[in-house]
Formats: structure tokens, sequence, C-alpha cells
């Protein structure tokens, strides 16, 4: 009777963030921008034309990649785009991880990247970070089927030197080097620069944290021009029509307005630097952090209990109940008054909790 059970695919899904939806709340768990988009991104949504949702969008997402192209000062034909990163990275797991060896990434990072692995049957090794949470680029000088980080890196905040990726990128010059820049547009440097040099480099960004668009779902990437060939291969065997034709048109308005997108990654930084003081006040402890998140621990409360905690104002931050990290707290960067909240009601309660 239950035979075809045998036949199921079968994964341990991703474990995305709690989305509450309560009245008051501080949500500081899922790295979303807490300012609004820019506002020709609301002003071309007041205009909303039936035909958007009437007629089919342009497979090729023509009027999008254009302006990214524009934007990053790149041909169209190195630009791909999709339904948000998580699209734009499986496409590229599904496009370039094909060979019998191992694909390398970290062992504490993005956490779609085994699940993916796992779904796609793709053999692979996830390297330990050193004692600091760095990315220790020797240990990917081996033989691979293809490299995949973060940087800066998720959950940790840490950024790696562009001389120690491009390092990994010429160490592996028979393997794909993917480089998921999710939250670079915070103060860390992104390896576009190394696109010149290397045919075998793919940057991947997301419009979900720094041009605050995390519910329209956009993401890219840019490469060499055969990459992205080969990217739009897969796509269009898998499904054509990928993005709306809203979610394009808002696309082209937040990348137009410079001045916005650099106003708000700005007032964003300020914050993380003004938290970053406040959090070492209180006695937390971190590592640097170069995204638009701080990973802290607490040396004499168990990170748990303060998440709990934080949960029961209202106030949500991100924890981690998996091996070395489970004494940490991811705390998205809200803004100062969110902060302030959360930094007001933690001075008082960790006193109590000691």
């Amino acid at each position: 009777m239950y035979n075809w059970r045998k036949n199921v695919r079968r994964v341990v899904p991703y474990l995305p963030g709690e989305q509450p939806d309560q009245v008051g709340m501080i949500k500081l768990n899922t790295n979303e921008n807490p300012y609004p988009p820019a506002p020709g991104v609301l002003k071309a949504l007041k205009k909303f034309d039936s035909d958007l949702l009437r007629l089919y969008p342009d497979p090729s997402a023509a009027v999008l990649v254009k302006v990214l192209a524009e934007y990053y000062r790149v041909k169209p034909s190195q630009v791909f785009v999709g339904v948000g990163s998580d699209d734009v990275l499986a496409m590229a797991f599904l496009t370039f991880f094909n060979s019998d060896r191992q694909i390398l990434f970290p062992d504490i990072t993005y956490a779609f990247y085994n699940v993916w692995a796992e779904e796609f049957r793709i053999p692979y090794r996830q390297i330990p970070l050193n004692e600091y949470f760095q990315i220790v680029p020797e240990d990917y000088f081996c033989e691979n089927g293809g490299v995949i980080f973060p940087n800066p890196n998720a959950p940790t905040g840490k950024e790696m030197s562009l001389s120690d990726i491009e390092r990994v990128i010429w160490h592996n010059p028979d393997a794909v080097v993917i480089i998921d820049e999710a939250y670079v547009d915070f103060g860390a440097k992104t390896a576009l620069p190394l696109l010149e040099k290397y045919d075998n480099l793919l940057v991947v960004q997301t419009f979900s944290k720094s041009r605050a668009m995390a519910g329209m779902r956009i993401g890219f990437c840019i490469g060499n021009e055969k990459l992205i060939s080969y990217l739009n291969d897969v796509k269009y065997s898998f499904n054509s029509y990928t993005m709306n034709r809203l979610t394009l048109a808002l696309g082209v308005e937040a990348v137009k307005d410079d001045e916005y997108f650099k106003k708000i990654t700005n007032r964003i930084i300020e914050t993380r630097e003004w938290a970053k003081k406040e959090l070492e006040q209180l006695g937390f402890v971190f590592e640097d952090s170069k995204a638009n998140f701080i990973f802290a621990s607490y040396k004499t409360v168990p990170a748990k209990k303060i998440y709990q905690a934080l949960k029961k104002q209202h106030i949500y931050v991100r924890y981690f109940e998996k091996p070395r990290i489970d004494n940490y707290l991811r705390i998205t960067v809200g803004t100062r008054e969110e902060m302030g909240k959360m930094f007001e009601f933690l001075k008082n309660w960790l006193k109590g909790a000691e």
C-alpha cells in the first residue's frame, strides 16, 4: 500500500526565521530592512495597472537586467535575475555543481546550502570556521566540485578580505566559485571587480536587505557571459516566467534611486556601530560585523534564555540551536528606537538573570 514512498525524495528542509504578526512587536530576527523601499517604488505601486497581472512577464526580465547592468557597469549578458537570491542560488547549484567531487562551504553559514546539496544529490563537505568564526582560505585550496560562501558570512557577519577571496578563486580554476553577497552593502567590499580577472566567479546579491524589498523577492547574480548563458538555459528548462511584471517594474525603480539606497544603508551602518557599543556595555561579546546584524553571546546567561525572555516582550531575535553557535543570538539592526527599547529591557532583565 505504501510502496510509492520508496520513490519519494526526502530532505530536511530549511527552517526560516519566525514571521510573527503582532501589533507593537520589534522584529529583529530575519535581517529585514527597517526602512521602506525607495519613494519611486511606492509611486510605481500606486500606478498599478491590471495588465501587470493579466499578461505574462518578459521571460528575459530585460528591463531589470538592463538597469542592473548599467548600475554595476557590466553587460546585460552578464546579469541573471531570479525570485530572490535563493532562486538564483538554487539555479546556480543545479547548473554548476554537477561533478562527482564534493562542493565546499563553511560549517557555520547560510543553512540553505546543505539543503540544496541534499535535494540535488550534490556531494558536499562543510569546512569548519576557525575559533574566531573566520573562513580560512587555505582550507579551500584542494580538489573540489565547486565553492560557495557568503561574504560577509551569515550568521556571523564576518567579512573575508578581497585578497583572500581572490586566493580562493585563483586556487580553484577548474571549479565555479560563488560569492553570496546578501549583506555586502552594509560596509563590506564586493568581489565584483574580480570578474575582470576570473571567468569562474559568480557574485550573487539580493534586494531583500539593503534595498528593503524582501517581500518582492528579487535576486540577481553577475558573472562571465558564458556562466550566465548556462544559467539561463537551466532557467528556461525549469520555468521561463519566474518574475512577474509588477516585481520587475518595482525592482527597476529601486535601482534608479541610488541616493535613497545609500541613505538607508548608511543609517543602518551607523545604528549598527552604535548598537555594538551598547551591547559591549551590557556585557555581550561578539566578533566584528559588516552585515545588518550582530552575532552576540552573553558570558553568564544562556542565549536561549535571553531569546525566550525577549520573545515574551514581543522582541524577536534569531536563536540557532546548533553546534558551536547555540550560545549566540543573531540580532538584526533595526531602527535606533527599536534597538533602544531592546537594550532598555535587557539592561533591567540581565541584572536579575545572572
